[in-house]
Order: C-alpha cells, then structure tokens, then sequence
C-alpha cells in the first residue's frame, strides 16, 4: 500500500498565520499577489494529502504516485491564476475544481516506469518546484543555460565549455563556476521572499 507524505512546510510561521483564511480567500490572495508563494503553498499543505490519495490509484509505485501528484500541482498552480471561483454552490468552487484538474492530470500523463523518474518529493516539494521553474524564466540567458546543464544534464566544465564553443559562445571551463555561482544567485532572488523562507533558509 502507498503511503501519503507529509508536508513539514505546514508548521511554517508564514503558512501556520493563513489557517484562518478560506480556500476562496486563499485562491483570491494568490491572483491578487503573484509575488507572494504562501497562498498557493497554504492550499498546497491543505489539500495534498487528498491530491496524494487520489494520484496513488492511478499507479503502482511510490516514486510514479510521488511525480504524478507533482505534476498535477504543476497543473493546479498553472492554471490557478485563471480559475474563476463562485460563492454559488453549483457554480464553480475550489474543491471540485481542484479534483477536476487531478483527473484530467491523470487521465493525460503517462507516467514513465520508476527506473525513468528522476523526481523526489522532499527534494522539490510541488510549491517550491514551481516557483523555481518560475524564477528560472527571469534568469538571463546564458546563466540558466549553465545551470540547467549542470544541474539537469549533469555536465561537467569542460563539457559545457566545449558545447558554448560550438554555439559561438567562447568560454573556458576554468569561468564557468563562476557563471554558475552567478547564476544560482539570480535563481534564488528571483524566488519569492516568503517561498525562500519557508523552504530554503538555513
């Protein structure tokens, strides 16, 4: 039997202080405050252990049950900013919603075989995945270029240095951890205060 995680995050100060507020509060703050991650991240802790429960049945692993409840909150977050919630009953609200954008997650993915899954839980809990990947879009260019390659293709200096050469880029591998320092940084500050607080200080 699969087991549901825990979301550790959820004893944060920052997230602890919104317990008071309403889904429909909660879905509003996050559109109105786009530069703010702890409404998204407050839903995230309330509502994972039953998006969890729901993606296990679709799988046969904890590794393939871990990355599909990842992806579908990679949907949930993508689609969140558009979500139109209603106070009436048999319109739109947040439970249903959220339950719709898991089912059609499930029923779209093809979840690879767990040897093939690269993905970890309490390595890139969902909230903090997509504000990275967020973050990462508003790094120049060739920083990200370096950091994904080293973090996602796992290359080495000289390998990166020799594929910049062949795009014309001329670097020697000897600068590139410079590059890369420079670009870890622009990562991090491009990540919202309250995300890096809650889930990377030391």
């Amino acid at each position: 039997m699969l087991s549901i995680p825990t979301f550790p995050e959820a004893e944060c100060e920052i997230l602890q202080s919104l317990a008071g507020y309403s889904d429909r509060e909660l879905v509003s703050l996050h559109q109105e405050h786009p530069e703010q991650g702890k409404f998204f991240t407050a839903l995230f802790c309330r509502y994972g252990a039953i998006v969890h429960s729901v993606v296990q049945h679709a799988v046969e692993s904890q590794l393939q049950a871990d990355y599909l409840f990842a992806i579908a909150w990679r949907q949930i977050f993508g689609e969140l900013r558009q979500v139109k919630l209603s106070a009436d009953p048999e319109a739109t609200n947040w439970q249903n919603w959220l339950m719709d954008i898991t089912g059609n997650t499930i029923e779209r993915i093809e979840v690879p075989a767990p040897a093939q899954i690269r993905y970890a839980l309490n390595s890139a809990p969902p909230p903090l995945w997509c504000y990275l990947e967020l973050a990462l879009d508003r790094v120049p260019p060739l920083s990200r270029l370096i950091v994904v390659m080293t973090q996602s293709l796992k290359w080495n200096e000289q390998r990166i240095s020799a594929y910049l050469q062949g795009e014309g880029r001329s670097i020697p591998a000897a600068e590139i951890p410079a590059y890369l320092t420079e670009g870890y940084q622009q990562l991090e500050a491009a990540v919202p205060a309250d995300i890096r607080e809650i889930y990377l200080a030391k």
